[in-house]
């Protein structure tokens, strides 16, 4: 089925998120819309599924004039979306969201699941998906729970089918598999929309590809174009794409973590026999496959676990047995690897955002506890010009605001104090490439001005470009401390569980902190 769009305009307000954008998707196509979060891409997908009315152009399949009045017209049309969030109900099974909204019925009047299932299981056996129809979606791993999504879309015979960020929670091994899907969809001639800015995604799969910056197309780019030109494009800059850093000034403090043991909430050791040490002046990367025990590390440093065996001292004092707040008062800087549900409070207000981590018994914010609105607001306009939070004002909602334009928020009120440690968890997950090189640059800013950085990442190539040091976890392990000049192989054995070869081995944890 061939895709059209013509002259499509979606305004909110004076906002003008898409400005009389054209594009055409031909069956048996990859087309990679690209551009920066913000730029107006998920607005057109969610105009072209029925979520949104756009105010003038049409959309057109096969040559003919659609007109959408929800989701359930455009699936009825043959156009099946991928969300970024995921829209499943996690306490369903798979079949059962398989199903919804699409319920067949037998006997009675009854529920047909069966049927589900058994969709379920051939469009499983297809691809080699390898799912439990009967599985409960909120015991799943995200890239399984993705497949669902996909096996929702086809379930509705799906001949356009639009990927809306759909690698922003993907480790790159279920990245990859992504990719083989969606060639394996275009082969059988669906026609793909593919929204990201990953520009090595995009150079793997696309055929065609369409830049959109604020809400207007700018060009189209080949698949052979360089990732500076790309960049470029989509930013309306020349964009640095590598990390600029000296060596690192150590200093003498800082973190030192031993025998750490995390038990969590089922009685599962999570964390086993954990040490490392991190320098005021340097960046410790902890890289690893999710789920390795990156996420549950964090969370102890940050007093968030509760069973907890060990010691954790941050120049010289305990942070056991502190509350969380006592921790963050203590001078630790977090950024969680969930910034919606972790790291701000979408209903509240960027200004409002930017203060969650002040006790309420200090100025300038409060004063016996109760909050001084202007000084917030002096503060939260000073933050948004040096962090370049794009928002129309200190009044937004911060769940309005693009994903990273949220994880500038997220990092101004973490590094907006003085910290005696900075733990950034998957800063760069799901922004555009634009935000990615803002954050790096305040990484190794924060890195130079003597405090110690723990940065976790599942992205192979940012831990080398910002890592002094590499730490690789393995089922709840340290599996070794290489140098970050570590060579991607041998890391990527690490991350197999493989322990370091003599020849990156030989600088040690305890060398390098010496």
């Amino acid at each position: 089925m061939k895709l059209e769009l013509r002259g499509i305009t979606k305004r909110f307000g004076s906002l003008v998120a898409n400005d009389h954008i054209s594009l055409t998707v031909e069956p048996g196509q990859i087309h990679c819309l690209l551009g920066e979060n913000g730029a107006g891409k998920s607005t057109l997908m969610n105009v072209l599924y029925g979520l949104y009315t756009a105010d003038e152009g049409e959309v057109l399949l096969d040559d003919e004039v659609q007109h959408f009045s929800g989701p359930g017209d455009a699936m009825a049309a043959g156009i099946g979306m991928v969300h970024q969030h995921f829209m499943l109900i996690p306490v369903f099974t798979v079949a059962e969201n398989v199903m919804l909204g699409h319920e067949q019925t037998g006997f009675a009047g009854r529920l047909d699941v069966a049927a589900a299932r058994n969709h379920v299981r051939e469009v499983s056996a297809r691809f080699g998906f390898e799912i439990d129809p009967d599985a409960i979606v909120g015991d799943l791993p995200v890239g399984v729970q993705q497949r669902v999504e996909i096996i929702k879309a086809l379930s509705r015979d799906a001949k356009v089918l639009v990927f809306d960020e759909p690698t922003a929670v993907l480790t790159p091994q279920e990245t990859d598999e992504l990719m083989g899907i969606m060639r394996q969809l275009r082969d059988e001639g669906t026609a793909i929309v593919f929204i990201t800015h990953k520009l090595r995604e995009v150079r793997e799969v696309a055929d065609k590809i369409t830049v959109i910056r604020l809400g207007k197309v700018v060009g189209e780019a080949n698949p052979e174009s360089s990732n500076t030109e790309m960049a470029a494009m989509m930013v309306g800059r020349a964009v640095e794409l590598t990390v600029k850093k000296g060596e690192p000034n150590l200093r003498s403090g800082g973190l030192v973590v031993n025998n750490l043991r995390v038990i969590d909430e089922t009685g599962q050791t999570v964390i086993s026999d954990v040490s490392f040490e991190v320098r005021p002046g340097e960046i410790l990367a902890i890289a690893g496959v999710q789920g390795n025990g990156q996420t549950e590390l964090t969370e102890a440093i940050l007093g968030l676990q509760s069973k907890v065996t060990g010691t954790i001292t941050l120049d010289g004092e305990d942070l056991l047995g502190k509350t969380v707040q006592g921790i963050i008062d203590a001078g630790v800087g977090f950024v969680p690897e969930d910034r919606k549900e972790d790291g701000l409070v979408g209903e509240f207000s960027v200004a409002e955002n930017l203060i969650l981590n002040r006790s309420t018994n200090g100025e300038p914010f409060f004063r016996m506890a109760t909050l001084q609105r202007k000084a917030l607001d002096t503060f939260a306009r000073e933050q948004i010009v040096e962090f370049d939070i794009r928002t129309q004002g200190p009044e937004t909602h911060a769940g309005r605001l693009s994903g990273g334009n949220q994880q500038k928020v997220v990092l101004s009120r973490e590094l907006s104090r003085e910290l005696k440690l900075f733990v950034a968890s998957q800063p760069t997950r799901g922004i555009d490439v634009g935000s990615i090189e803002f954050v790096h640059e305040r990484i190794v800013q924060t890195r130079d001005s003597g405090v110690p950085v723990i940065v976790v990442s599942t992205e192979l190539d940012e831990v080398a470009a910002l890592a002094d040091r590499i730490a690789v976890m393995y089922r709840g392990g340290i599996v070794g401390i290489v140098p970050g000049n570590a060579p991607r192989e041998v890391l990527g054995l690490m991350m197999a569980g493989e322990q370091p070869g003599t020849t990156t081995d030989a600088v040690t944890d305890k060398e390098v902190a010496s």
